[in-house]
């Protein structure tokens, strides 16, 4: 199987040659990938160079022409490095775009700390009108970027998107639609909700549980109609938040969405702690916790409580 990034790589140079509207920028990570729809789109295929701050820089410029500027590269240097850049060259201009990561929380455990970002979504989430997906797999990648490249009119410009590309994937794909979380499996001891990459380990930890599993492939907005009738079925209206990035990046969003409920909420995902040891992906996660076993532990604890 393929993975994210090669699927992003395929459709985006696809939706290229289908849509003169669209443009890519990129910070040569990638570029190798795309040299054939360089070669076919020379004015709409742009590569700045190591300059991440330009990069974005030059997205929100194609967006003041009407171009929609599709954007990226690592999440270490597409978020954390131009954060600035989003934030005005897109939020405060009201342009639309779509920014493509790599990389991520762990995902290239070689790269070191630098081309580590487990707090984008975090990041992301203080700035306004953002919708962020994360998709578990391949499939659900290629969807979300179709949906994502084709934006959406709203008075303010078309829409910004954050695509959240993982090296980590689910076994099969799951009918996302850029919205709604999906319901897994339904139980009556409490919520668990899974993000992106994270379900197959959710499903696996919470084998043999009266638990409900919710699958959450865009996080933003946040379907707070969702966990609310999930938890509401329950007998307690407990939920596990189990995201691929900074633990507790969505905690709020789940308590907001329980306001007239009695709950709890426990999130788990990546720790604050720096990792000092490169190591693999599968240490990573249980370094973290977020391998079945580790899961399973803290689940368990938390919903006997």
């Amino acid at each position: 199987m393929d993975t994210m990034r090669d699927r992003f790589i395929s459709t985006t140079t696809r939706l290229l040659d289908e849509d003169a509207r669209l443009a890519l920028v990129l910070a040569e990570i990638s570029r190798d990938g795309f040299r054939q729809a360089e070669r076919a789109h020379p004015d709409r295929v742009i590569n700045v160079g190591i300059r991440e701050q330009l990069m974005i820089g030059v997205g929100g410029g194609l967006a003041l022409t009407g171009l929609r500027p599709i954007v990226h590269t690592f999440a270490s240097f597409l978020v954390e490095r131009p954060f600035e850049q989003v934030k005005l060259d897109f939020g405060h201009q009201g342009v639309g775009g779509v920014l493509v990561s790599a990389g991520a929380s762990y995902d290239w455990p070689s790269g070191g700390f630098t081309h580590m970002a487990p707090g984008d979504v975090a990041l992301m989430d203080t700035l306004d009108g953002w919708t962020v997906h994360v998709p578990g797999h391949p499939d659900e990648a290629e969807r979300l970027l179709r949906d994502a490249a084709h934006g959406k009119g709203d008075g303010d410009g078309d829409d910004r998107v954050y695509v959240r590309l993982s090296e980590q994937s689910n076994d099969r794909a799951r009918p996302v639609d850029g919205a709604r979380f999906l319901t897994v499996r339904e139980g009556r001891d409490g919520v668990v909700i899974a993000v992106g990459p994270m379900l197959d380990g959710v499903i696996a930890a919470t084998e043999g549980m009266d638990v409900t599993v919710l699958y959450a492939a865009t996080v933003r907005p946040f379907d707070a109609a969702a966990v609310h009738r999930a938890a509401g079925r329950c007998r307690a209206a407990d939920v596990v938040l189990v995201e691929p990035y900074l633990a507790g990046t969505s905690t709020a969003a789940a308590n907001d969405a329980l306001v007239d409920l009695p709950h709890r909420v426990l999130g788990l995902g990546v720790a604050r702690r720096e990792l000092r040891r490169y190591g693999r992906i599968d240490e990573h996660l249980r370094a973290h916790g977020l391998e079945p076993a580790g899961l399973r532990e803290r689940i368990v604890r938390f919903l006997s409580r």
